[in-house]
C-alpha cells in the first residue's frame, strides 16, 4: 500500500478519504536576449568569440559546472497545508512576523 505524508505539516495522508494536493515548482536560469541591431549583424564575432573562450579557461571563477541550472520539485500537502501555500507561496508573511522587544 502507499503511504504519502504531507510534506509540510507531515500528517499521513489516506488517499481514499484525505484530500490531496501536489505542488510542482520549477526553477531555471531566465534568459532575455537583447535586441539585436543591423551594426550587430555587420560585425565579426569570431575574434570576440575566441578571447572568450580564452577568458573561460584562464578564468577560475566561472560557474560551478555542478550547480544544477533546472530543477524540479514536488510537493505532496495536506487540504490545509494547501491552503496556506496558496495564500503565501513564498512564505514571505512568517519572515515578517518577529516581534522583537525593546531592550
Amino acid at each position: 500500500m502507499l503511504h504519502i505524508t504531507c510534506d509540510l505539516c507531515g500528517k499521513e495522508l489516506q488517499p481514499q478519504e484525505d484530500g490531496r494536493y501536489v505542488v510542482k515548482i520549477e526553477v531555471f536560469a531566465a534568459h532575455d536576449p537583447r535586441e539585436l541591431t543591423e551594426a550587430d549583424l555587420d560585425e565579426d564575432h569570431m575574434e570576440a568569440v575566441s578571447q572568450m573562450l580564452r577568458d573561460l579557461e584562464d578564468d577560475d571563477t566561472a560557474p560551478d559546472p555542478t550547480t544544477p541550472v533546472y530543477k524540479k520539485f514536488r510537493y505532496d500537502l495536506c487540504p490545509d497545508c494547501q491552503k496556506k501555500f496558496l495564500r503565501d507561496p513564498l512564505n514571505k508573511e512568517t519572515e515578517q512576523k518577529f516581534d522583537f522587544s525593546e531592550n
